[in-house]
């Protein structure tokens, strides 16, 4: 069986819906038979044990047996740039320590998905961004868009400046942000893919604001076929 190494799951703005298609990789790839390390090294907005918080939500939706702080190594509870929200906490986040804590995730694990912060320049460190870890861990780059009119400025944008920092993009996933069926979305799956040049999945359909590992399992797990992400890992090879 071929084996993935991993993906960074980027995104092209904040409240796109990253967590869930996080989620739903992982659930895909361990039907696959891969054990799957899962990482939010940062998170803004919620504090690191918030059960509403993108790290309890990984935890909760995956039934992952591991604590909080082994998930997520800088939170805070401001709805801010993580940068602006570490400097108001008086913290510093360093690079380092999550780039040794992803690579021992990748010595335990097939598969390990690093889930990142906002889109890919939101300033994390004083001198470095969500796209500078990208690149220091090296994982293809799937990048999660909302699957309504504007996403496709938004999504070739993020795709450019991806491709143009050296980062292989795997992927975007199209994530449906409401219930409303959109004009739009099948022409913007479309658009992305022929003028992106990248491989497009979804539109990924709504949960609902009542999200739970059964609902991502059923729902969205069979859209996300563990093969191909297999395939799209490999081809960054």
């Amino acid at each position: 069986m071929n084996r993935c190494s991993g993906f960074f799951v980027a995104a092209t703005d904040t409240g796109v819906g990253k967590t869930v298609v996080t989620a739903a990789m992982a659930l895909a790839l361990r039907e696959r038979g891969q054990s799957v390390g899962v990482f939010k090294p940062v998170q803004s907005g919620f504090d690191r044990d918030d059960p509403d918080g993108d790290t309890m939500l990984l935890r909760r939706w995956l039934e992952l047996d591991v604590t909080p702080e082994s998930l997520n190594m800088a939170a805070f509870g401001k709805p801010l740039a993580p940068l602006v929200a570490a400097r108001l906490a008086g913290e510093e986040i360093t690079l380092g320590p999550i780039v040794e804590r992803s690579q021992q995730l990748s010595k335990q694990y097939d598969a390990v998905l690093v889930e990142g912060a906002g889109g890919l320049l939101v300033p994390v460190g004083e001198t470095w961004t969500i796209a500078d870890l990208a690149i220091a861990l090296g994982y293809p780059l799937v990048i999660v868009a909302r699957a309504a009119l504007g996403t496709v400025n938004h999504t070739l944008l993020t795709v450019r400046v991806a491709r143009s920092l050296g980062l292989h993009v795997a992927a975007v996933v199209l994530n449906a942000s409401s219930g409303a069926d959109e004009a739009s979305n099948a022409s913007n799956h479309e658009l992305i893919a022929e003028f992106g040049d990248v491989d497009v999945l979804g539109p990924l359909p709504w949960l609902g604001d009542r999200v739970d590992g059964d609902a991502i399992r059923s729902r969205l797990v069979p859209l996300l076929d563990a093969a191909r992400l297999d395939a799209l890992a490999g081809s960054a090879r």
